[in-house]
Parts: structure tokens; C-alpha cells; sequence
């Protein structure tokens, strides 16, 4: 009988586990293009500027409301990506430079 409910806890255990885990990339990324802008207008920046935002966002993706620390690393996560980015397109902004995509990338440890 003891036999029985070990295999019958295995089999509950088992069912529940994925087929194959999926590993997320290590510091996701995504090019945000702005040759399309007019980097020397404020409607320009204020483009890019709604683009990188909507970057940072899906490198660092979300967490669900009950993880506190979750959501407290997805915060960081997009404090300092968006800080990141910003230095890079200010940079493009400077040079007014229509070529070159600013790659977002988390920094997540």
C-alpha cells in the first residue's frame, strides 16, 4: 500500500513538471529604429524617446503583482536599461545621424 502512494506522489509530481524547460536569453535585446525621425525636432526626439521606452519594456519584461521582488528587479531592470539607452540616443540626437539603430539590451545579472 505504501508502494502505491509513493508512485501515485511521483506520477502528481510528474505531471505538473514541463516537457522541456526553455532558457530566456541571457541579456535580451532589441534594435530601436529611428531613421525614420527627424532627430532635430522635439517630435522627433519625443518619437525615439516613446520607442526606447517601449524597448526597455520588452527587454525586461514584467512580473506578476504577488512578486514583490519581482517586480522590484523588473523596476531596476528598467531604471537602468532606460538610463542606458538614453545615453545612446542622446548621443544620436547630438549627431543627428539617421543610420546606425540604437540597440536596447537588459542588464539584468
Amino acid at each position: 500500500m505504501q508502494k502505491l502512494l509513493i508512485l501515485a506522489a511521483f506520477a502528481a509530481v510528474s505531471i505538473g513538471q514541463p516537457v522541456s524547460a526553455q532558457t530566456a536569453p541571457a541579456n535580451p535585446s532589441v534594435a530601436v529604429a529611428h531613421r525614420d525621425l527627424d532627430l532635430r525636432t522635439a517630435a522627433g526626439t519625443k518619437a525615439l524617446d516613446r520607442r526606447i521606452w517601449r524597448a526597455v519594456v520588452e527587454v525586461c519584461g514584467t512580473a506578476p503583482d504577488f512578486d514583490i521582488a519581482g517586480k522590484n528587479d523588473v523596476r531596476a531592470c528598467r531604471r537602468d536599461t532606460r538610463a542606458l539607452a538614453s545615453a545612446q540616443a542622446d548621443v544620436v540626437v547630438a549627431n543627428a545621424s539617421r543610420g546606425e539603430p540604437i540597440r536596447v539590451s537588459s542588464i539584468r545579472k
